[in-house]
């Protein structure tokens, strides 16, 4: 099964210039969403993994899917304002201003090895944030997990900036 072959491409959106890569068909074809869940997890089975951290919004399906099947729990990384109690959070640039992410200042026991699931890794910002985010609050990062790197953005130097090894099961060319 070609899982590439089950996301579309939208160009120019959001924005004129872009390829935006649409995972939402890959999610509605049963065999591919879970083959994509069994090859994000499968680099982490047996690893000691106390949580798995969703980045919203699209980070939630597929963190949520893989802290089921590695048997741990899920910190969800919302954007700015979406949760309900008290939360720390982290900015982080966007080529328009700036966004923030935030976790509840409980979400995370500290010590705790985390891993952190995205569909993307583009220019890298906001799993830099996401990274930032939980480290403040105790965790350490054990990697990160993604569908697609776009590589020419630069999302892989971030995260070896920042010590943080990756996995992709997809690459695409141009942004």
């Amino acid at each position: 099964m070609d899982l590439k072959s089950l996301i579309r491409t939208i160009p120019d959106h959001p924005h004129e210039g872009i390829m935006f890569r649409d995972i939402t068909t890959l999610f509605g074809d049963a065999r591919g969403f879970r083959r994509t869940v069994d090859e994000l997890v499968q680099p982490y089975a047996g690893e000691k993994i106390d949580a798995v951290a969703g980045i919203e919004a699209r980070g939630f399906i597929l963190g949520g899917a893989v802290a089921h099947q590695l048997s741990v729990g899920f910190i969800p990384v919302r954007k700015k304002g979406k949760l309900p109690w008290k939360t720390i959070g982290a900015d982080y640039a966007l080529e328009y201003g700036t966004d923030r992410v935030e976790i509840h200042e409980d979400a995370v026991v500290p010590g705790s090895r985390v891993l952190v699931v995205d569909d993307l890794i583009a220019t890298g910002g906001t799993t830099a944030a996401g990274i930032e985010l939980l480290r403040k609050a105790g965790a350490e990062i054990v990697a990160c997990s993604f569908v697609i790197e776009l590589p020419e953005l630069g999302g892989a130097k971030v995260l070896a900036d920042l010590g943080v090894p990756f996995h992709a099961l997809l690459q695409f060319d141009g942004s």
